[in-house]
């Protein structure tokens, strides 16, 4: 049975928090519309590798381009539907 679209983004954000070893931030913390890059969760350009390597580990998707890279990492949201466009 696939997953919800609110479910993915839980998920999502559980291995954000994860992957990213955010300690002080709880998944639920995430907003689906709030950047991840910039003042709000404060993650870097190390922390985009992070993301990309947690694309491809959980989900199958291969983010081989930064530019597109940059494009996909926006928010939860973005990601999200990215993975559901894109999962095998």
């Amino acid at each position: 049975m696939s997953q919800t679209k609110e479910e993915l983004k839980l998920e999502l954000k559980k291995h954000i928090v994860e992957y990213l070893n955010l300690l002080d931030i709880k998944p639920e913390d995430i907003k689906d519309d709030e950047p991840l890059f910039g003042p709000d969760l404060g993650l870097d350009s190390i922390d985009s590798v992070e993301m990309i390597v947690l694309l491809d580990r959980e989900y199958g998707i291969k983010i081989n381009n930064p530019t597109e890279g940059r494009q996909i990492l926006v928010d939860v949201n973005t990601i999200v539907d990215y993975i559901e466009a894109n999962k095998k």
